[in-house]
């Protein structure tokens, strides 16, 4: 069967908002095209406002997040994608809590002021902050009042949590173990990465909004986790993963082994441990590069201070099962910790950490991995145990996963149901547990993911405590439509512009120091730069097959090569390959004359050559609008 026939798909709603990749992505379906065609067209409050809109925690996400909305971005198919997570750090600095005097108090006025005048957008998903505050003071979503919810962690999903709960005019009380409050934004991630300024302003939006918080408790110790189910209507439980994973191996409790995380923590709370002058990280995710390059930091500030800098010291082995190729962390994370001088070892698992007399660390002996995954992508790894290296160290710092610390939770007295794996058996997709008035929310509710997944689980939380105390479900109401463009133009060039790299500190500046930040940021010429490098993929081509003379004009012009005639036959007789809805409509159609075409929308770059060329107007530019207002049901 020709290629051009198979995986046939008729367009509907749900076709039109999956060609927006980045916003279909993202786990809070942030309208990123939104703002990024905002940016490259001046509009740089619109387009805070757009990435603001579905998550509270925007400003942090332009800095650290996994940015799965840039992984998808079609703009990729052609060269390289759109610099998604630094157009979003562009506007927020300008108009996020972090460019306010006020540390970001008056946040929440400016959206609705700016909101309003701005208007509507776009493509406005459920989770949009504007929307949800209108029909909260709307009347037509009632707000809770005299009930209180408890949050025990004040992670990404802890304070998203909040911040939705608070809209709903909850009373929300966080519990944090730790001295501050963000969790292990706040401890584990490096401040060269995210400055705590940042955080804290982040955070006091939230706090502004009503939210109260006990830092420095521990729940388990300085107060129960049933005085907490007693004293609130709610509990929603978001710790993190906040333990690094120990290995199983030989010496793995010698002295010098310490935690990824741990030693993360320490640093950020300034007290960071003694470090020996050659170190070991063994793990290829971006944790352990964040303790890699942190280590690297460390050291360097540890010889400026007693001025003992020489040809050898701080020698930093970043060790992983995996080939570069297979490696997890984040291809920025590898480049950079290369420039910065980790010495990167693939393919190379533990086997014992050697120790002298003392009980010390000093080395560990490494086997050549062949194989980390097996046929079905499952962990099994293969070890050649004849090929054998030992890395000379006087530290060990663990970082191969994380793990979670219920040990405040006894599920018999406490009439929750665990799962097998020891954690909290739960509803990941909204937190709901086997008690009525527990929720989960975060990694915990999951597996370990991005940040922005942790975010999208914190506001599903929260609308699914709405329902459990109100009885009444926040849900959406939907509209669709299609605008055509009849001026549709593009910026010149815009498709062989290549993609603008984030200005960077030196080398040699940023590793003097753990909190001299890395990135720099776009300044406004090359964010609008970058920004026109968006194919705006809310547009579309609409074809009236009812015009076309099937004089093949559109697919001569195109320039990728995106658009196909072919006989209805070769569709009709590749049935297996398309789907139902599709072989529905095509029944009855006349197979032996008839003609389609077909386009890869992958590959299309939103050029509208196809449409100024069509000479019966069979082709239209037409812009995708959707919004899904909330709205509350009954059960």
């Amino acid at each position: 069967m020709p290629e051009s026939a198979r995986n046939i798909r008729l367009p509907d709603a749900d076709y039109w908002r999956e060609q927006i990749n980045c916003q279909f992505a993202c786990p809070v379906h942030t309208d990123s095209r939104g703002y990024v065609r905002a940016i490259a067209q001046g509009n740089d409050e619109e387009a805070y406002l757009i990435a603001r809109g579905p998550n509270p925690l925007a400003s942090i996400c332009g800095r650290v997040c996994g940015a799965p909305c840039e992984s998808e971005c079609r703009r990729g198919e052609l060269d390289q994608p759109v610099a998604i997570r630094a157009l979003k750090r562009y506007v927020c600095e300008q108009f996020g809590p972090e460019a306010r005097k006020d540390g970001g108090q008056s946040l929440v006025q400016f959206l609705t002021r700016a909101a309003a005048r701005h208007g509507h957008r776009q493509c406005e998903g459920r989770e949009e902050l504007l929307p949800l505050l209108q029909a909260l003071t709307g009347g037509e979503i009632e707000k809770i009042e005299g009930k209180s919810v408890a949050i025990i962690g004040s992670g990404p999903a802890g304070l998203a949590t909040a911040h939705d709960l608070a809209l709903m005019g909850l009373a929300v009380t966080i519990y944090e173990m730790e001295p501050v409050l963000a969790g292990m934004l706040a401890l584990g991630v490096p401040e060269y990465r995210l400055p705590r300024d940042l955080i804290r302003a982040e955070v006091e939006v939230i706090t502004a909004m009503g939210v109260q918080a006990v830092t420095g408790c521990c729940v388990g110790k300085d107060i129960s986790f049933a005085q907490l189910r007693s004293r609130h209507d709610a509990v929603v439980v978001a710790v993190g993963a906040k333990k690094s994973r120990e290995l199983n191996i030989p010496g793995s409790n010698a002295q010098g082994v310490l935690g990824g995380v741990e030693f993360l923590r320490d640093v950020s709370l300034g007290e960071a441990p003694e470090l020996g002058k050659k170190l070991v990280v063994i793990g290829g995710g971006n944790v352990a590069y964040d303790v890699g390059r942190t280590v690297l930091r460390q050291i360097s500030v540890d010889a400026a201070r007693t001025a003992m800098r020489t040809e050898g010291v701080g020698q930093v082995h970043l060790v992983s099962l995996e080939s570069l190729e297979e490696m997890p962390a984040d291809d920025l994370e590898i480049i950079e910790g290369d420039e910065e001088g980790i010495v990167r070892r693939n393919s190379m698992g533990p086997k014992e950490i050697l120790t002298d007399e003392q009980g010390r660390v000093r080395g560990v002996l490494f086997q050549r991995c062949l194989r980390v995954f097996d046929e079905q992508r499952r962990f099994s790894p293969i070890f050649d145990e004849n090929d054998t290296e030992e890395i000379p160290c006087d530290n060990v710092l663990i970082s191969v996963g994380q793990a979670f610390d219920l040990d405040f939770i006894d599920a018999g007295s406490d009439g929750i149901k665990m799962a097998r794996n020891g954690l909290i058996e739960c509803d990941p997709e909204t937190g709901v547990t086997s008690a009525a008035d527990v929720f989960v929310a975060g990694d915990l509710a999951y597996g370990t993911k991005l940040l922005i997944h942790a975010v999208a689980s914190g506001k599903a939380v929260a609308r699914a405590i709405y329902h459990a105390l109100t009885g009444k479900r926040i849900t959406a109401q939907e509209l669709e439509l299609h605008f055509p463009q009849a001026r549709y133009r593009r910026e010149p060039g815009y498709e062989k512009i290549g993609r603008r790299a984030v200005a960077t500190a030196p080398v040699r500046e940023r590793i003097t120091s753990t909190s001299h930040e890395v990135e720099h940021g776009f300044a406004a010429d090359d964010a609008r730069c970058e920004a026109s490098r968006c194919f705006d993929c809310g547009v579309n081509t609409i074809f009236n097959g009812e015009k076309c003379v099937l004089c093949g004009g559109c697919v001569d012009v195109c320039p990728q090569k995106c658009l196909r005639i072919v006989s209805l036959r070769e569709i009709t007789e590749a049935a297996g390959d398309v789907s139902d809805a599709c072989t529905a409509q095509l029944a009855g159609c006349p197979a032996e004359d008839a003609s389609a075409i077909i386009k890869d929308e992958n590959i299309c770059i939103r050029c509208g050559l196809c449409a100024e060329r069509c000479p019966t107007g069979t082709i239209t530019m037409e812009r995708f609008h959707f919004e899904e207002k909330p709205k509350c049901l009954v059960d």
